[in-house]
């Protein structure tokens, strides 16, 4: 999630047991443990490894079986103000409830969280929400700031309650949309190996659909309005990437690790897209739902193979683009244009997660 949304879940989450005179102290409690997860992004920064910040962000600060310590870290940062104000074990309530949300609000995105480290590096993501929902956010920030106000923990405890049912609804529209994904897919007479299904940005109406079958990742929008009013954008398929497709890359180079670890950071969900230079994307995301061309990937340089490869980020801002992507939440007709294979590059932002 954002980075604000996850902070305003720990703060709900913390005023919804809070007493009377501690509901305003435990929103602020909440708020800046359910920041602290994300610290990870500040020491996995590398100019000289790209790739790194792939590897150890949402990782093991966003582990389940980490947020005893986390939320014990946070009560000791917090300590030298809050201990004029609570006793230390209700300081640790709050800063680990606080904390508790962030891997798993995190979770419910489409990003991939290492929820169960050190069991297993598996990224897992329900995909039931957008990383950015601005609904999601505005009914938290009123629930926080009633509950200030009033000092009551009434109000946060609705605006938990209608946080949990925001999800439950997107966990309804992804089992939802992936029936009519796989509906589509037989009627093309397609075998899929795997699927995923992400909300697009910002709702839980207009869904990306992405399913593999015969080596190609097809790609489709579904917009799961009310019942009898879903609708169907047929989009683009793309060959997925095997190594093996680059025979010039030497299998005991830096480049290949790299392919291999961009490869697991994507769930496998790659595909090459020649150029200039040429562009391993994730699929998984793109501006259009019903785009191959990919908002992220990796550059290589097959002349230079022992040097870690650039990660960069590309972005379609283009008014067509947005127009499409608006008429198929509002579930008009589009004429959907192919675009270019080929995404320009952009500045790399601090966190892949925020670009998408």
């Amino acid at each position: 999630m954002d980075i604000v949304t996850q902070g305003l879940a720990g703060a709900v989450l913390a005023q919804s047991f809070s007493k009377k005179d501690e509901t305003r102290t435990a929103m602020v409690i909440g708020f800046l443990a359910g920041l602290l997860a994300d610290i990870d992004a500040l020491f996995t920064h590398s100019q000289f490894d790209p790739l790194l910040q792939l590897d150890f962000h949402r990782h093991f600060t966003h582990s389940i079986f980490f947020i005893p310590f986390g939320g014990l870290i946070a009560a000791l940062l917090m300590w030298p103000v809050l201990k004029k104000v609570l006793p230390f074990k209700r300081a640790l309530l709050f800063t680990t409830a606080g904390y508790g949300t962030s891997g798993l609000i995190d979770a419910c995105t489409s990003y991939g969280t290492s929820l169960l480290w050190p069991l297993t590096d598996e990224r897992i993501s329900w995909n039931i929400i957008s990383i950015l929902d601005p609904l999601f956010s505005i009914a938290l920030i009123t629930a926080i700031a009633f509950a200030a106000v009033k000092r009551t923990s009434r109000y946060a405890a609705f605006g938990l309650c209608f946080a949990i049912s925001y999800l439950l609804i997107g966990f309804g529209q992804h089992e939802r949309v992936e029936a009519m994904a796989l509906a589509l897919a037989e009627t093309r007479g397609h075998q899929v190996d795997r699927i995923e299904i992400k909300p697009t940005m910002g709702n839980l109406i207009l869904w990306r659909s992405i399913y593999e079958a015969d080596g190609h990742f097809y790609m489709d929008a579904v917009r799961a309005g009310l019942p009898g009013e879903e609708k169907l954008y047929a989009g683009e398929s793309v060959k997925r990437f095997e190594l093996t497709d680059l025979p010039e890359v030497s299998e005991d180079s830096v480049l290949a690790a790299d392919i291999k670890r961009f490869e697991f950071f994507s769930d496998g969900y790659i595909s090459l897209f020649p150029g200039e230079k040429l562009l391993i994307g994730d699929t998984r995301y793109s501006m259009l739902p019903t785009s191959t061309k990919p908002i992220w990937g990796i550059e290589l340089d097959l002349t230079d193979q022992q040097r870690h490869t650039p990660f960069n980020q590309f972005h379609d801002a283009s008014d067509a683009t947005h127009q499409a992507f608006i008429d198929m939440l509002l579930g008009k007709d589009v004429q959907l244009v192919k675009e270019s294979s080929k995404p320009e590059p952009q500045v790399l932002a601090d966190s892949p997660e925020r670009a998408i």
